[in-house]
């Protein structure tokens, strides 16, 4: 399958992703297919779209009306900021064949580049805005491709895809959890799960982590943004809910809303028997990408400089992990991470301490000092 994406980042980044039938590509497609030759014609025609077929369409949205039920969402209003997502209409016939009130808001033609990892203020707000405008039990939105899900609670805070993650998870009672580096320790704190296994950031990743699990119990995988992935079928109250190793944001979402419904918790609580570990993310655009693997190779020469500049008040780094950039542990509990993307030229920073503030100037006060340098 071939893909003409609009994603997380701008639009003139975005571009094409390739799928097998069976799921996501590995990194081993990858390298075959940057070895391959292949030929193009002089002279290309124009080529007409055929009909659109809903059959996809369809088979999805019965995926998850059959798991789940429905009413599961019966009595819950939900709203869904649209924008240019490619999910927003899906999403509309799944949350309103689940029972739930749905609210559309902010729909446009134009693409919304919505990072996940990194929203944006002017969302921050206008999600804000919207609650106190609208009374609702959650918002849901996605970024432009649909596979990284944002979900807010009642009072429109925007919540980290980590922790969604998480709670998806112990939702669908999984044995054995697949995530990358970047997402919040809160994981193997809450002890909810037999195995964690930790991978280098990226969902080809995930999917080879997931593979290698044992395969006896419920595999799952999810990453920072939020996508959620499947490695194993998932049998819950006597449904099933079949294998799917590729990034999907619909079923956090509604993993999270069926949870605070059958607990009769709003959302914003359902993170409250976590440990209270807060993580916090943001990132340096226009940043070249040999400039960050310069500045990371630094800081791993000279761990002392690395903490002086990145968290100086967090004591001794007691723990490096160079797997994929730099992440620093520190002897308070403090994480920095720092890493390249590998779509966009940008340094990305991953921050964890034990409250939510502290983590976010922990974020800031990282990619000002490496803005710096």
């Amino acid at each position: 399958c071939l893909v003409v994406t609009g994603s997380h980042i701008p639009f003139n980044r975005n571009g094409l992703k390739f799928y097998r039938a069976e799921g996501e590509i590995s990194k081993h497609d990858e390298a075959l297919m940057r070895e391959a030759v292949v030929s193009v014609p002089s002279e290309i025609k124009p080529f007409y779209l055929s009909a659109v077929d809903n059959s996809s369409r369809m088979a999805f949205v019965r995926r998850y009306l059959d798991f789940f039920g429905a009413q599961a969402l019966a009595g819950m209003r939900v709203a869904v900021y649209e924008h240019s997502s490619v999910a927003r209409d899906v999403l509309l016939d799944i949350l309103q064949g689940l029972g739930a009130e749905v609210l559309s808001l902010g729909r446009t033609d134009t693409f919304v580049p919505i990072d996940t990892e990194a929203v944006c203020f002017e969302d921050v707000i206008q999600a804000k805005l919207w609650s106190h405008e609208h009374a609702f039990d959650a918002i849901l939105s996605s970024d432009g491709d649909g596979d990284r899900p944002l979900i807010g609670d009642e009072s429109g805070q925007w919540l980290r895809g980590d922790l969604v993650g998480v709670l998806c998870a112990m939702y669908l009672k999984a044995d054995t959890v697949v995530t990358p580096l970047s997402s919040n320790t809160a994981l193997e704190l809450c002890g909810a799960f037999s195995q964690v296994t930790r991978t280098r950031i990226g969902s080809p990743y995930v999917i080879a982590g997931m593979a290698q699990a044992d395969a006896t119990g419920k595999v799952v995988g999810f990453e920072a943004n939020g996508g959620f992935l499947l490695g194993s079928d998932i049998h819950l109250n006597g449904r099933t809910l079949t294998r799917l190793p590729t990034r999907d944001a619909v079923l956090p979402m509604l993993a999270l809303l069926c949870m605070a419904r059958e607990l009769g918790v709003p959302i914003s609580k359902l993170s409250h028997s976590l440990p209270k570990r807060y993580t916090a993310s943001d990132r340096l655009q226009q940043f070249d990408n040999q400039k960050s693997k310069d500045l990371i190779a630094q800081f791993s020469k000279d761990l002392n400089y690395a903490a002086s500049r990145l968290a100086p008040d967090s004591g001794d780094i007691v723990l490096v992990n160079t797997v994929d950039g730099l992440r620093l542990n520190f002897t308070n509990g403090d994480i920095v991470h720092l890493r390249p993307s590998g779509n966009a030229p940008e340094l990305r920073c991953y921050a964890e301490a034990d409250t939510a503030l502290r983590a976010q100037c922990l974020c800031d006060e990282a990619l000002n000092q490496v803005k710096n340098l």
